[in-house]
């Protein structure tokens, strides 16, 4: 239906984004880091690139041939800097690898099929030829997901899917639209307001991450209060496989047996590769009307964001920071002469039609003051709103002055949401605290339910000698402590290699005997993204 699209800027090998778009660490931000949390003052920059160690590609000669043969020559890259581009996903850890000059996971090449066909082709060839496909798209995971795994086969190849970049269908009617996997989620914005609509999808990995990434880790997106999880929005998927093609999705709603859609949306690449995705879509709200309330502490707010979500009142964002996170939000942002003084600073947004937004607004105001807000105007709700997709450049300019940075995330029902948040603070701040670095942690409510809510946490103070083994202990504490509370190890992050150890707490063993039956299915060979999702067996 459209055209091939613009090309997103090429991303920094050693952080998040472009390097347009990075800044160093302010000054001021630099003081509190030595002054609050002892951070030895001193530059760490990543190696040059003259000096990263890639390893030789140990794709042999003939598999290259077949490869080159489905997609073209021009669209098989062995060389170091496409396969560098690919080495992983964007975590810290991943991101300290590489800037130590650390490549050896770098896969031997970089596939990019421009159809569902090529896709499907490569995958039989790789399955043949026994050699690892893991699919690619904005490179944007953050525990794993994407990092190459030669546990089955010494060869890897990277599936990039951005040649597939087009919105095929626009249904005005039904309110659906068919895209391709390989759309970034701005070129899919861009594309449906063309023609009046929005998909309101908006995580905070929104400039790179595709709509294939968002379907293949059951993506939230920062407005979920109005437009729901992106699995919600999802009414079919064309999967392409090992063994050929699926495309579990008739209809709005079906009784014809288990919804098979469910296997590959949080699949993370290792059932089939997502190619096309039908999803629910939206007109471009008329109008945005956006709101900052304080709260007297982290209770009362998240009390207030249940009221919202059980009375069906809920604003198109409804986050909630704590009282750590509200303070240092307070201190770095422009949020104008009604900030709150302490507390606790929560964000909401209205979309829609006027008289929609306006009826929207008095219900949820009206809750909100009888909870115990406190109304502040729209100017820190828009402060959030203007940098809502900064924080990770945020985390590479502490990175470059010798901190360390990073973040997780889960969810839990009202009732456990206090245990849970108190228990990973304590975790990580034990955790940390013990190997001689004083954290600072933060965490909001990022996503809201009738009968739960997300925790997310941030998580900041100075390196070890060996950062990585700093953060492993700490994660690992923060994910037992998880477990121990019966919260769900993973709310939005999805589950990658990095919480695949504690799938048997969160299904159980014969649920992963059902995951391993399926993989055995559609991926007989075991050549699609191993190492992620299932873990072996005990």
């Amino acid at each position: 239906m459209t055209e091939p699209q613009h090309r997103t800027p090429e991303p920094m090998w050693h952080a998040w984004g472009t390097a347009e778009d990075a800044e160093p660490l302010p000054e001021h931000l630099r003081a509190l880091l030595t002054d609050a949390l002892g951070v030895p003052r001193r530059d760490t920059p990543p190696v040059p690139r003259e000096r990263v160690r890639v390893r030789e590609s140990a794709l042999a000669e003939e598999a290259a041939s077949a490869l080159a043969e489905i997609v073209g020559t021009r669209h098989l890259h062995t060389d170091e800097h496409a396969r560098l581009l690919h080495t992983g996903g964007k975590s810290t850890p991943d991101l300290l690898r590489r800037r130590a000059g650390e490549a050896d996971e770098a896969p031997d090449a970089v596939v990019r099929p421009g159809t569902h066909e090529e896709v499907e082709r490569v995958l039989r060839t790789c399955a043949r030829e026994r050699i690892t496909v893991v699919a690619f798209g904005g490179g944007t995971s953050v525990v794993g997901g994407v990092n190459p795994d030669r546990s089955t086969s010494p060869v890897v190849v990277a599936l990039d899917l951005a040649r597939l970049d087009r919105l095929l269908d626009l249904d005005t009617e039904s309110g659906t639209a068919t895209l391709q996997a390989g759309l970034r989620g701005p070129e899919a914005e861009r594309l449906l307001r063309e023609r009046g609509f929005t998909l309101g999808h908006f995580p905070q990995s929104f400039e790179y991450a595709t709509i294939g990434g968002f379907a293949a880790t059951r993506s939230s997106g920062q407005a979920s209060a109005g437009y729901g999880r992106f699995d919600d929005m999802v009414l079919d998927l064309r999967v392409a496989t090992p063994r050929g093609t699926l495309q579990p999705g008739r209809a709005p709603a079906s009784a014809a047996g288990p919804d098979l859609r469910q296997l590959f949306l949080g699949s993370e690449g290792a059932f089939g590769v997502v190619t096309e995705v039908t999803v629910r879509i939206h007109p471009v709200p008329e109008e945005t009307r956006h709101e900052a309330w304080s709260f007297p502490d982290f209770a009362t707010g998240a009390a207030a964001l249940r009221t919202l979500a059980r009375t069906g009142a809920l604003p198109t964002v409804a986050r909630l920071s704590d009282e750590t996170e509200t303070g240092l939000n307070l201190a770095t942002a422009e949020v104008g002469e009604h900030a709150p003084s302490g507390g606790c600073l929560a964000v909401t947004t209205y979309e829609g039609t006027a008289e929609h937004v306006e009826a929207r607004h008095a219900e949820a105001s009206a809750l909100l003051r009888a909870a115990g807000g406190t109304p502040l105007g729209p100017e820190a709700a828009l402060s959030w709103d203007r940098g809502r997709f900064h924080a990770p450049y945020l985390r590479d300019a502490l990175l470059d002055v010798n901190a360390f940075a990073e973040t997780l995330e889960t969810a839990t029902t009202w009732s456990n949401l206090d245990r849970t948040y108190r228990a990973v603070l304590n975790a990580l701040t034990d955790s940390l605290s013990r190997q001689g670095t004083s954290p600072l942690v933060m965490c909001h409510v990022s996503h809201v339910y009738p009968t739960g809510a997300s925790l997310y946490f941030t998580v900041a103070c100075a390196r070890t000698e060996d950062p990585l083994a700093q953060w492993r202990q700490a994660k690992r504490a923060a994910c037992e402590a998880i477990v121990s509370v019966g919260a769900t190890i993973t709310h939005h992050h999805a589950v990658g290699s990095d919480h695949r150890d504690w799938m048997h707490e969160e299904v159980g063993e014969l649920g992963l005997d059902v995951l391993r039956a399926v993989k055995s299915v559609v991926d007989p060979e075991g050549v699609l993204n191993p190492g992620k999702l299932i873990p072996p067996r005990r």
